[in-house]
């Protein structure tokens, strides 16, 4: 496979299921549709390609069916400046599909992701010398919900980013429609108290820790040695580190288009921050910032920023929207 490496040390590399994505060219439902629009999506490959509009170096690998998605996928990320030379192509099961349409307001997801060849990553997939090339390393809990090898995987990349010094971002990007909240716990809960930065929403947090009461998840989270993210606060995002908790205030914005994709540009903005060496509260307010600005625009990553249009609108705004 051609190799786009980029050229010395990565500042984030990310892995994960990137999958095919089928829509109506119209906006009504799946069964009431003869056209359908050919897009792909993926948390990781979306943060990927935010990543690199705004100028980061930026690595994804994952597995993919040598099959006219996959290699779609491949091209396209290769043409967004993401290094996919440690990405594959393979025979072992095929690319995943989703389907998705948004009837009166309301977006509805179907999935075909069953023994996929994503869903069987396992640890010797792993390329240690590649995750080491990289500042952080950012994974989500999609990809250990597809199976025990995936999940397996996850650990063994966390053990090897933990080896070579890389700092490991987790967004635990529940999706319960792949497993039941109990499994969920019993993954999300233990990693999230040993990588550097998670990344979680509010909602989720109130599923993980089976409580409504702020107060009582934010103590858990002081906790933790970890710097927590929570996404979603009522007006602000939250720093939680050395038992305080800083809101980094944002602004809801009026013409919100499609929410898909929010937390990924959100992430996007977040890493590339840190990576250039800014405060957590700077790259949060970077994060709320991607997050405002791709709900405005449909599509999974199609609407995520360039550096220049994020610099642009800090620059203008007096306070940041999302």
């Amino acid at each position: 496979m051609e190799s786009n490496k980029t050229n010395g040390v990565l500042d984030v590399v990310t892995f994960g299921e990137s999958m095919g994505l089928l829509m109506p060219l119209r906006a009504v439902a799946l069964e009431q549709t003869e056209l359908l629009v050919k897009g792909f999506g993926g948390a990781e490959s979306n943060v990927a390609i935010g990543l690199a509009r705004m100028g980061s170096k930026v690595g994804w690998f994952g597995r993919m069916g040598n099959d006219p998605f996959g290699r779609t996928i491949l091209k396209t990320l290769r043409s967004e400046g993401v290094d996919v030379s440690a990405a594959a192509l393979t025979d072992e099961g095929p690319t995943g599909v989703m389907f998705r349409d948004k009837v009166a307001g309301k977006i509805n997801v179907y999935y075909n992701r069953k023994q996929t060849a994503a869903s069987v990553m396992k640890p010797e997939h792993l390329d240690e010398a590649y995750i080491a090339s990289a500042k952080v390393l950012h994974i989500t809990g999609i990809t250990a919900a597809l199976s025990e090898s995936c999940r397996e995987t996850l650990r063994e990349a966390i053990r090897l980013a933990k080896k070579n010094g890389v700092k490991v971002s987790f967004d635990p990007n529940l999706r319960l429609k792949l497993w039941t909240i109990e499994q969920a716990r019993e993954f999300v809960l233990p990693v999230a108290a040993e990588v550097d930065y998670f990344l979680p929403g509010l909602d989720e947090l109130r599923l993980l820790y089976n409580t409504e009461d702020e107060r009582a998840i934010f103590n858990k989270l002081h906790e933790m040695k970890t710097t927590s993210i929570v996404k979603g606060g009522e007006g602000a995002t939250y720093v939680v580190q050395n038992g305080q908790a800083t809101p980094v205030r944002y602004e809801l914005v009026e013409n919100v288009v499609d929410t898909v994709g929010a937390g990924d540009a959100f992430c996007a903005g977040f890493l590339a921050g840190i990576t250039r060496g800014m405060s957590d509260e700077e790259a949060v307010r970077q994060g709320n910032l991607l997050g405002s600005m791709i709900i405005q625009i449909e599509g999974d990553w199609e609407g995520m920023p360039t550096y220049e249009e994020v610099q642009a609108k800090m620059n203008n705004a007096k306070h940041i929207e999302r």
